[in-house]
């Protein structure tokens, strides 16, 4: 059983295609017959939903065409198969074989028999998320495939990154007209090229004026404490070692506003806040120097919020019900956890009101990795959106995992990889216990514990 494939309006060399398409077929005449993983990849390239006829009585087609109309909504690249535990579905290969067929970075949803099980290219969900979301679905809906996989593509659509798939934008395998499939390839590639450009562009001006916003509010609070700072250097008791603290503080300053205003990529924000981190470390040395104290140790900026200035010092701080760690904090926030009280959060905007910048998603990755660097800040974000996203291989981690863009081989969710993904976020088989054997609602397998936030 095929779902109906997804209709796209399509203008000028698109509707070329599309008539090309249909008359190669119809000269091609009927394809040989494919079965299992063969069968199924075909179908999901169409409709992004398929059920073998196996699987007909326990799932039907009207509610495999409302699934996916579902997902065709949520406009994202999520794949289902409903298929028999049999030998035409390898337990062990079944997920590898159907992302490798398919060639769309992605998640893939696959009901085998009486067992549920997802799987996914990290740039699109984060590892652990998949299984986490299937063992969450199925628990909820034992041995209901309808209400699991519905379930499931809800709360995975919310996580998912990345684009939705067109129908008729891949496989031409079927055809053996040489010239006519040579001049499909070339146009069609040429158009999926040019919309996939268009889109990424369009993701990265959406992502680069979100964080302007909350860079903007550093770059003007930074000024507020220059503006507030009471020293002069042409004071008789200013020495060259503050006026060269009080001119860094400035450089610094500047730089931050010209490189923001410059930028027109997310990842050209991480020098921004590398010079305001760079100008409060000038303006403590510079308050040391005035006091009298010992210079400050160079250390990281608070944890809780960079605005407040370098940490002083480590402490011990769990979020509620998340497992304790240890992060760099500022004097105000120290007094705050050893009172018991609450540290001073930012918080930055999101579609679902004002959360800490650690739950805001991946957008942030290169607003923490200027004050952070890749190193430290996924231990400390460990199960949390930035947290994955600042991990190496996702999707808005560059190649040294300092949360560059672009997702692994330039290939972002939704776009077309062929075979070229990581193999080990499809290694587990069904029933394998590194990959959690879910078994329509059962343990929660190998996902482990919720260590995180």
């Amino acid at each position: 059983m095929r779902t109906v494939p997804r209709r796209t309006a399509v203008t000028g060399p698109a509707v070329l295609l599309a008539a090309l398409l249909g008359l190669l077929l119809l000269l091609a005449g009927p394809a040989s017959a494919a079965s299992g993983v063969d069968q199924a990849a075909a179908a999901l390239k169409q409709g992004q939903v398929y059920v073998d006829p196996a699987m007909a009585g326990r799932f039907s087609e009207a509610q495999a065409a409302a699934l996916t109309r579902r997902i065709e909504q949520a406009d994202k690249p999520i794949f289902v198969a409903v298929v028999p535990a049999d030998a035409n579905y390898p337990a062990r290969t079944v997920a590898q074989d159907l992302r490798t067929k398919v060639g769309v970075v992605g998640v893939y949803a696959i009901w085998r028999g009486d067992e549920f099980r997802a799987f996914a290219d990290r740039q699109a969900l984060a590892a652990g998320t998949p299984d986490r979301l299937a063992g969450a679905a199925a628990r909820s809906h034992p041995g209901d495939i309808g209400a699991t996989l519905d379930d499931f593509v809800g709360q995975a659509a919310a996580q998912t990154k990345g684009h939705g798939v067109d129908s008729g934008g891949i496989s031409t395998a079927a055809i053996v007209i040489p010239v006519a499939l040579v001049a499909l390839a070339a146009g069609g590639g040429f158009l999926l090229l040019r919309r996939s450009k268009r889109r990424k562009l369009a993701e990265q001006q959406a992502a680069l004026a979100q964080l302007r916003t909350v860079v903007d509010e550093d770059i003007t609070a930074f000024g507020e404490e220059l503006d507030r700072l009471e020293f002069s250097p042409g004071a008789p008791d200013a020495d060259d070692a503050q006026r060269a603290d009080y001119t860094h503080a400035l450089d610094s300053y500047e730089r931050a506003k010209q490189t923001m205003d410059a930028a027109r990529r997310p990842e050209d924000v991480r020098p921004v806040t590398e010079a305001l981190a760079d100008g409060r470390f000038a303006l403590a040395a510079l308050a040391a120097r005035r006091e009298g104290r010992p210079l400050p140790e160079r250390r990281l900026p608070c944890f809780f919020d960079p605005r407040h200035g370098p940490s002083v010092q480590d402490a011990d701080w769990a979020p509620p019900g998340g497992a304790p760690r240890t992060v760099p904090v500022c004097a105000a926030d120290a007094a705050r956890l050893a009172s018991g009280q609450d540290p001073d959060i930012r918080t930055v905007r999101t579609d679902h009101g004002d959360q800490p910048y650690w739950n805001a998603g991946p957008a942030y990755s290169p607003w923490a990795g200027g004050y952070f660097g890749s190193g430290i800040l996924p231990g400390l974000l460990v199960g949390t959106l930035l947290g994955s996203a600042m991990s190496p291989g996702t999707a808005w981690a560059g190649q040294d995992g300092t949360g560059g863009y672009d997702g692994s081989n330039g290939v972002d969710p939704g776009d077309y990889s062929g075979g070229d993904f990581n193999s080990s976020d499809f290694g587990g088989g069904f029933g394998d216990s590194g990959g959690g054997d879910f078994g329509g609602g059962g343990d929660f397998g190998g996902g482990g514990d919720f260590g995180g936030f």
